[in-house]
């Protein structure tokens, strides 16, 4: 069997030079009998049955376990011993993503706990570690409750509809970083062109450094630094980009010159380095002009979108390799895209990286729950504003999607509750990032607070049917059966997107329970054919912009421009050619 590793920085937007990596082999077992914490599993002195390769989930075969059935609860271990160079250093243990809710014991003690299946987390863990050979142990647990957000996972067991394996456990990268007395703990930054500003602010572990520097450059050479005072554990800061050696606006990024200004930022205390981390970022603005046309630095931009769910055959929601991202985008770019609506999921940190450094567009969307109640509202906030205190990092993020179809808000058309949760859910986000725009709830059923209206109509067939259906009117309208707007909300005005169509397989793939959307082609002649209808009807409609269904086939969802394996179904030229016709 293919043997799968992760051993590449795993955060390389604030990335440091002391790291150490703890993916690989750990012992692992299940504890479907729910006796883990009975047996003392989390002293870390009880071997476990079997082994597994984080950071890949069980149900997947990159695990070296592949196992499909339901198991709630899951444990790890594995022994570390901290390098002789890193000794003096205080320690930072750092998780990608474990699903759902993870506990972590060193040597015995409990050191973390986090709740959420997407989003990273990390913790101090000196006071645990010894000079020797230390033990880590996680329990992941993650039942198929419908009130928290899981996503494209399905809630029943098996595949479904458009709904996949679940997916439990470590399944994004683990690693230590090292650092002094006090450390970078998170921070945001963030750009203004209009008045040529990088600002943010910078939060710090325990408030004891007393100053950070920031030392920008671009094409490798110095452009600015500055030195700022830190008050406690939360500082703000504003760099100005005046008097430089370099004209303003070779700075900017853009699809088409995704030019990076490389930054490192350094923690003081008493004049002494305590942190050091290197960043990146993009000088660009993304807005609604007077007009209402969506612009990318003050330019009308249409945006060429396709739909990326982030599955991989082998290793389920948890790319293969670094390298497996980037090829993902220069295959979407070889066809014509300049972005992508990441979908129901937050990706791993490279994604967004070769993302921002190759110039392509991505939507940040939020996994959706399936169950409106007070703990689902409750469950997707608290994740929600981790996401978007991670994307807002990402130069390459230019919108947020909170809701997706009304998933997780069935009632939302007419339940005034749910319609105020959604409208909660954009001013959050706002209140979060101001610096990108909103679709509040992609696809349909959609209310007023929203900075975009994105439609999903996989009924349109013919090339005249887009210009014809679609002609400016939307109040009253039904796309695929659901309103356009939620009861007593109308259109604002906001730019239209065309945010989920297509999904066009091939006749002789739509067998065993797998599908696509309407009749399916019976070769690449036939798709390359009605794929022009459709992208002629688009170009022709008052449409800024369009997200076609899908990047790759995914387990039984088989309407991929793209196999699952990343094999084209077509000449990529000739899509290229189809889908960048404007």
């Amino acid at each position: 069997m293919k043997r799968f590793e992760r051993n590449e920085y795993p955060r390389p937007q604030l990335k440091r030079e002391r790291w150490q990596s703890l993916n690989g082999e750990w012992e692992f077992e299940f504890d479907d009998a729910n006796d883990g914490m009975s047996r003392g599993v989390d002293t870390g002195k009880v071997p476990l049955k079997t082994k597994i390769n984080v950071p890949f989930s069980y149900q997947w075969e990159a695990s070296g376990i592949f196992d499909r059935a339901v198991h709630d609860t899951v444990w790890y271990r594995r022994k570390f011993t901290v390098g002789k160079e890193n000794a003096e250093k205080r320690a930072l243990l750092c998780f990608n993503a474990a699903d759902y809710e993870t506990d972590v014991w060193i040597n015995g003690k409990h050191a973390i706990a986090h709740t959420g299946g997407f989003t990273p987390f990390q913790a101090d863990v000196t006071p645990y570690l010894n000079g020797g050979e230390n033990t880590v142990v996680v329990r992941c647990r993650d039942s198929l409750d419908t009130a928290v957000p899981r996503g494209k996972q399905s809630w029943t067991g098996k595949p479904f509809g458009c709904f996949y394996y679940a997916n439990t456990g470590l399944w994004g990268s683990v690693w230590l970083d090292f650092f002094g007395e006090d450390c970078i703990a998170d921070y945001r930054l963030q750009t203004d062109i209009d008045n040529r500003l990088v600002c943010g602010e910078i939060g710090t572990l325990y408030g004891l450094a007393d100053e950070a520097e920031i030392a920008l450059s671009f094409q490798g050479k110095p452009l600015k630094k500055a030195r700022i005072s830190l008050d406690g554990e939360r500082s703000v800061f504003s760099v100005a980009l005046t008097g430089l050696a370099f004209d303003f606006g070779d700075l900017l990024w853009s699809v088409e010159k995704p030019n990076l200004i490389y930054a490192t930022v350094t923690l003081y205390r008493n004049g002494a380095v305590c942190d050091r981390a290197d960043t990146r970022f993009g000088m660009r603005k993304i807005s609604v002009d007077e007009c209402g046309n969506i612009c990318l630095n003050n330019r009308p931009l249409y945006q060429r979108l396709i739909l990326d769910q982030g599955y991989w055959k082998e290793s389920g929601l948890t790319p293969p390799s670094a390298e497996s991202l980037r090829k993902d985008i220069e295959l979407a770019q070889a066809m014509g895209f300049n972005g992508a609506r990441k979908h129901q999921k937050l990706e791993d940190p490279y994604f967004y990286y070769y993302a921002e450094e190759l110039g392509f567009l991505v939507w940040c969307e939020m996994p959706s729950a399936y169950t409106f109640c007070g703990r689902e509202a409750a469950a997707i906030t608290k994740e929600w504003q981790e996401i978007v205190s991670v994307a807002g990092n990402y130069t390459s993020v230019v919108c947020y999607v909170p809701l997706n179809e009304s998933w997780g808000v069935r009632e939302i058309g007419t339940d005034k509750a749910q319609q105020n949760f959604a409208k909660s859910l954009y001013y959050l986000t706002k209140s979060l990032d101001a610096t990108r725009l909103v679709s509040t709830n992609d696809g349909f059923e959609t209310v007023e607070e929203s900075d975009i209206l994105g439609v999903h109509d996989y009924n349109i067939l013919t090339e005249e049917a887009f210009p014809e259906k679609y002609r400016g009117v939307y109040d009253g309208m039904y796309p695929q059966g659901w309103r356009l707007f939620a009861e007593g909300h109308r259109y604002k005005g906001q730019p239209v997107l065309m945010t989920e169509f297509g999904g066009i397989a091939f006749k002789s793939e739509e067998k065993d329970g797998a599908w696509g959307y309407n009749d399916g082609a019976k070769d690449a002649d036939e798709l390359c054919d009605r794929l022009t209808g459709l992208m002629n009807g688009i170009t022709r409609s008052a449409f800024q912009g369009y997200c076609y269904t899908q990047l790759t086939d995914v387990e039984q969802e088989v309407n991929g421009l793209l196999y699952a394996d990343r094999t084209p179904k077509a000449d990529l030229k000739r899509l290229k050619k189809i889908f960048a016709n404007r």
